[in-house]
Parts: structure tokens; C-alpha cells; sequence
């Protein structure tokens, strides 16, 4: 009987182990994003983050209104000005900080052309990500849905 309760204990334990981890790989922000305008409410693209060296990045992977999948940005600055918004890179050098929270990078608004520091944090077991804008105390958040 002692041994059947530790099998069955280990048993446990290792999937337990099993499911934290992958609760764990989907708190990560790495992965396809549904981008939901604040204002609206509505989806307006996709952004792919990826990691190379503990560095996130984002690239817009598709937009989903099709008049507006040829846009250009056009108030962005030098290399990006009028450079095509589907595949460019919104995100860059973002890194692990605290408690599951990622930041210290730069999120680009192509819509207006300006750069915020930005903060991710994955919330609702890694299903929607919080994406944190600001400049100085003054802040905006959008709360993006995962794909995959």
C-alpha cells in the first residue's frame, strides 16, 4: 500500500511540474497578438513577438482592415518615414524585469509616429497581454489578445 501512495504521490508532483510550466511559457509575451484599439475596442492587426537573447521584439504580422494594409507611416522619422507598416518592427529591446513583467524597450505608434517606453505584462494565464505605453508619469494601455 506505501508504495502504491508514493507512486501515486510522484505521479502527482510530476504533473503538477508539467502543468506549471506550461502555465509558465504562456505568461511569456512571445507569441501572436491580436492588437485591440483602446478607443474602439476594435482589432486592428496582428504583432508577432519573438526573443533572440532574452530581447523581445514585435512586428506587425498582418492588418486587418484591407484598406489600410498598403499603409505607410507617415509621421515616423528617419529609416521607418514612410517605410510599410505591415512588417515593420513596433517593439524593440524590451527585457525581463520583475514578476513576469517585461520593459526598459520601446513601442512605436505608427499611427502618429511617436515612440513610448513600453511595459508588457501577460495577464489571464498568458490570454491577454497588457501593453503599457508612457512618456514620463503620463501612460495609455491596450490589452491585446493571444492568437498563439
Amino acid at each position: 500500500m506505501k508504495k502504491l501512495n508514493k507512486l501515486s504521490l510522484l505521479s502527482t508532483l510530476a504533473a503538477a511540474l508539467f502543468v506549471s510550466q506550461g502555465a509558465l511559457a504562456n505568461m511569456s509575451p512571445v507569441g501572436l497578438w491580436k492588437t485591440i484599439d483602446e478607443d474602439t475596442s476594435e482589432a486592428k492587426s496582428y504583432v508577432r513577438i519573438t526573443q533572440n537573447n532574452n530581447v523581445l521584439s514585435g512586428k506587425v504580422d498582418s492588418i486587418l482592415d484591407p484598406a489600410k494594409q498598403d499603409g505607410i507611416c507617415k509621421e515616423c522619422d528617419g529609416a521607418l518615414k514612410d517605410q510599410p507598416i505591415l512588417g515593420m518592427t513596433i517593439i524593440t529591446d524590451v527585457k525581463p524585469e520583475d514578476d513576469g513583467v517585461w520593459g526598459d524597450g520601446e513601442i512605436l505608434d505608427p499611427t502618429n509616429g511617436k515612440t513610448y517606453t513600453v511595459q508588457l505584462t501577460p495577464q489571464n494565464d498568458g490570454k491577454t497581454l497588457e501593453v503599457r505605453g508612457y512618456i514620463g508619469f503620463f501612460y495609455r494601455n491596450q490589452y491585446w489578445e493571444r492568437v498563439e
